[in-house]
């Protein structure tokens, strides 16, 4: 699979979200929320900005991120599930 997302968009792949609780108890598939961290796949070239110039963007494929709860869009392919955001979209870079 080979994406390449434009301008400021970004490819992230979900992490997969803990399914027992901290006290031991299991957490099945429909009590569980998508996860808002995942891991950057593919980056655009940045943000074009009202001056004509591009803004490089501030994250890289291979950081892990935390991302707003509803936003971006879900994709699948080769049967992989991914998510594509805006850049602005993302909240923080953990490291």
């Amino acid at each position: 699979m080979n994406i390449k997302p434009l301008y400021d968009r970004v490819v992230i792949k979900r992490m997969e979200e803990e399914k027992m609780s901290a006290g031991g108890i299991v957490i099945p598939d429909s009590a569980t929320e998508k996860p808002i961290k995942g891991e950057v796949v593919a980056v655009g070239e940045g943000k074009v900005l009202d001056n004509g110039n591009v803004r490089a963007p501030k994250v890289k494929a291979g950081d892990n991120v935390l991302f707003g709860k509803y936003s971006g869009t879900e994709v699948k392919l080769d049967g992989v599930e991914y998510l594509v955001v805006k850049e602005d979209d993302i909240l923080a870079v953990l490291g």
